[in-house]
């Protein structure tokens, strides 16, 4: 899910219905800019093919694209992609991103269609956790890059969201067998000063053995 978002809609706000009615809520939900740890942990890798997991109105998909990846974003909303692939043809990118409308309880990437598959604030439960990772990890290729990027914990977002949600970088690299994995970073990293509610996310960066 692309940056900024902090603030859960009315009812439970975790359901497709209400992101759908959220996004037709607003002219624009989030603010367009790339996320910095996208930025920043893939500065060394050479562009490829990468999927944006709750990819949103698409800020980092075509941050993506336009430097040099050919980028697919993943969203449950319909209206999100849409306004989406507006911004990619605005942008001159429509040759080099794809939109996928798809559910992270139950779709699946191509196994090893992706050199990176890059996942910023789902925020699934611990529950949920294992099985995600299980349905998207197999969709890195040989040699390619999993970055997962969620918020730290801190007291107000535990008492909206559950504190369940918010898993340590620790804990989601735990899930990522030493034989097909090498964790390159599994670390808390303080946000940009200005950037949104949160003072750290924690960060994971793992190579496909």
């Amino acid at each position: 899910m692309t940056e900024h978002q902090h603030e859960q809609p009315g009812s439970t706000g975790l359901d497709r219905a209400s992101w759908e009615d959220r996004y037709r809520e607003a002219a624009a939900l989030w603010s367009g800019r790339v996320n910095p740890p996208l930025v920043e942990q893939t500065a060394g890798l050479t562009p490829g093919r990468a999927l944006d997991v709750g990819c949103g109105e698409g800020g980092d998909v075509l941050w993506l694209a336009g430097h040099g990846w050919q980028a697919t974003g993943l969203d449950w909303s319909t209206v999100a992609l849409g306004r989406a692939a507006e911004h990619a043809a605005a942008a001159g990118l429509t040759d080099r991103v794809a939109w996928v409308q798809g559910d992270v309880e139950s779709w699946q990437p191509p196994e090893g269609a992706f050199d990176l598959v890059t996942a910023h604030y789902l925020h699934p439960t611990a529950e949920q956790l294992p099985g995600v990772l299980a349905r998207l990890t197999p969709g890195v290729a040989t040699g390619g890059t999993l970055l997962w990027v969620g918020h730290a914990v801190a007291e107000e977002a535990a008492a909206r969201w559950g504190a369940d949600r918010f898993a340590r970088a620790a804990d989601v690299a735990a899930h990522l067998d030493p034989a097909g994995w090498e964790v390159v970073v599994a670390a808390q990293r303080p946000r940009p000063d200005g950037e949104g509610h949160h003072a750290a996310d924690e960060v994971v960066r793992a190579r496909r053995r």
